[in-house]
């Protein structure tokens, strides 16, 4: 890697460039590989680096962890791709809301940030084409202002009624299992749905101890929103094939429909669609 205003993203990694790499096409083959190879992982530090953030549960904020991957990084890697690597649990924040609520983020090392931005990188390419033209968040190319605009022209088209579903809580419950199973329909590549596993197990560190669930989806990591928008796809093209008007931005969904009675009819029908998603209790 490189060094930059004393940020070590330099050589631990550099055996990276004379490895062979699997440049092939097929979705399911090579990933890991691709994701941890020199150049991605310098985009990665990059964007880790630019977007700050808190230290994880080993305190080791972006210099340190910098510090610290000039000489664990070739061993973290190896621990990758033979496929014995476990996250660290995260750290539990509360950040308020502007509407005067709180919402829970759990905070990764800056290693894993480091890790899921890498796969992120490879991985957003081959999933975000598959999503719905209906959904604008956290997606390359697209917008808040998207939805607005769309929210616009459903609205002059005659649409004024809007059913507004709220999702934050929704992913408090998301089942693991549903969301693995979503995954592995578009990604074959065993060594990557098993380190997405891996991170929605890692638990989360609360008052000293790891709590772990079967359930939910901890926001704050680079990974999240897409493994949202995977799981929510199916959402959105079950409103697709019933020919409804909606925009969806990361975990805020509104329907645009003509009548009081229709908007029902769709809250009731969305209830039903995001219950079969959640764990049971």
């Amino acid at each position: 890697m490189e060094t930059a205003n004393g940020e070590a993203v330099r050589s631990s990694v550099s055996d990276e460039v004379n490895r062979p790499q699997n440049e092939t096409d097929n979705a399911g083959q090579g990933l890991l590989e691709r994701a941890f190879a020199r150049e991605n992982l310098k985009r990665a530090w990059k964007r880790v680096k630019a977007n700050k953030g808190a230290a994880g549960v080993d305190g080791l904020d972006i210099d340190q962890t910098a510090e610290y991957l000039l000489t664990q990084w070739a061993a973290i890697r190896e621990q990758l791709l033979s496929g014995v690597y476990r996250p660290s649990p995260v750290r539990r924040v509360t950040i308020p809301k502007p509407d005067g609520g709180q919402r829970e983020l759990g905070i990764p090392t800056v290693t894993d940030r480091l890790i899921q931005q890498a796969l992120l990188q490879v991985l957003q390419p081959l999933l975000d084409p598959t999503f719905s033209e209906h959904s604008y968040g956290f997606r390359p190319g697209r917008c808040a202002q998207g939805a607005v605009l769309a929210a616009q022209r459903y609205v002059s088209s005659g649409r004024k009624v809007v059913v507004d579903v709220d999702l934050e809580k929704f992913f408090d419950r998301a089942d693991h299992d549903i969301l693995m199973d979503r995954l592995r329909k578009r990604i074959a590549d065993r060594a990557v749905t098993r380190l997405v596993r891996a991170y929605l197990d890692a638990g989360t560190l609360i008052n000293g101890v790891v709590e772990k669930s079967r359930c939910g989806a901890p926001q704050g990591g680079p990974l999240s929103p897409l493994l949202a928008n995977v799981l929510l796809d199916e959402v959105d093209r079950e409103l697709e094939r019933r020919g409804h008007y909606f925009v969806r931005y990361a975990d805020d969904a509104n329907v645009y429909v003509r009548s009081q009675k229709a908007g029902q009819r769709v809250m009731d029908l969305l209830k039903r669609l995001y219950e079969k998603l959640r764990q049971r209790e």
